[in-house]
């Protein structure tokens, strides 16, 4: 017997029967000879890990624009943060951890540079719009491997593409990235909004304290505890009526006070226009596009401007900034 085959029959064993099974997958899209040592979730993740998508999430913003310190969250923390709430949770419920970790590392792959001002901006110049689950699964499906895609599983794709709250994946793997990415991006730009001085954990109104704790470390602590709680045993993953709804007064909070402060988000108009005349450029010069890229277009795969916003979102904060400098800064120049 294969060691993927010993893998698959543990998980049938101690698995709660709501877990989604390797060996009950769905499949890829592409027929491919199976792994002798990795479940088809964790050779999804692998892929995930590997792929340039996922490196180029160190340099894309998470909430703060070019914050001044070391600590402040990228979009690849963020990230790794959903991934490690995703795995406590599915470890204490008894779900496919590797399916979780899988759908949590893929998620965010197709955000723009400098977080949702980025994605603001493609969906507003862009005819066909422009969503980052959308383009994750675009990513995962189309454009990783110069246009080959990573040909993953249907049920990780289906958890990326449903991660957002209004959403419902089909697992309950899935369900538990989408609380999982809420509540990380809540705790670390609560904790990133603290360290810049924007709020205090004194600033959140007492009622919503007095149910999910006085600390931020309380808050995470309380909502997976709550979701482990309530979800146990049962074919859906929820947190309870009173936590729910501190939840989304705490989110409300955040929005008045953190992602709508203009101390946080004071730069995010330059950034928008930046990327809006980036996109116009390369419309207009669509020869300048990677080759993957302009033969996805020519064959037909795409429009040209979802193809352009494809290359523009893929971009980091760092060479977004470089290619509009080097097409519109003017630079020096010297007689040799």
């Amino acid at each position: 017997m294969k060691i993927r085959e010993k893998l698959e029959e543990r998980e049938t064993s101690i698995l709660s029967r709501y877990a989604t099974f390797s060996r009950n997958s769905k499949g890829r899209e592409k027929e491919e000879k199976e792994c002798d040592i990795r479940p088809c979730f964790q050779r999804d993740r692998d892929r995930i890990l590997y792929s340039k998508s996922f490196r180029r999430l160190k340099d894309k913003t998470q909430v703060f624009l070019s914050p001044d310190g070391d600590h402040y969250r990228t979009r690849m923390t963020h990230t790794l943060e959903v991934s490690q709430n995703a795995r406590t949770i599915a470890k204490a419920l008894m779900l496919n951890e590797d399916l979780c970790e899988a759908i949590a590392l893929g998620h965010d792959l197709g955000h723009t540079p400098f977080g949702h001002a980025g994605e603001r901006a493609l969906n507003a110049i862009c005819p066909e719009g422009f969503k980052h689950n959308e383009q994750s699964l675009r990513i995962v499906e189309k454009l990783e491997n110069y246009g080959k895609g990573l040909n993953l599983t249907w049920e990780v794709r289906n958890g990326i593409i449903n991660h957002e709250m209004e959403l419902t994946p089909a697992t309950l793997e899935g369900k538990v990235v989408r609380l999982s990415d809420k509540i990380a991006y809540m705790h670390h730009d609560m904790d990133d909004a603290i360290r810049g001085g924007i709020i205090t954990e004194d600033d959140v109104p007492d009622e919503l304290a007095q149910v999910i704790g006085h600390s931020n470390g309380e808050w995470l602590d309380t909502f997976i505890h709550d979701i482990i709680a309530t979800s146990m045993d049962k074919d859906d993953i929820r947190m309870s009526d009173p936590v729910y709804d501190a939840f989304h007064k705490l989110r409300k909070f955040m929005f008045e006070r953190v992602y709508t402060n203009p101390i946080a988000k004071g730069q995010e108009g330059k950034v928008e226009e930046m990327i809006k005349i980036l996109y116009r450029y390369y419309v207009d010069h669509v020869d300048r596009l990677p080759d993957y890229l302009r033969q996805m277009m020519e064959e037909g795969e795409a429009s040209r401007e979802r193809i352009v916003c494809d290359y523009v979102s893929s971009m980091t904060d760092r060479y977004a900034v470089y290619i509009f400098e080097k097409i519109y800064v003017p630079h020096s120049w010297a007689v040799m």
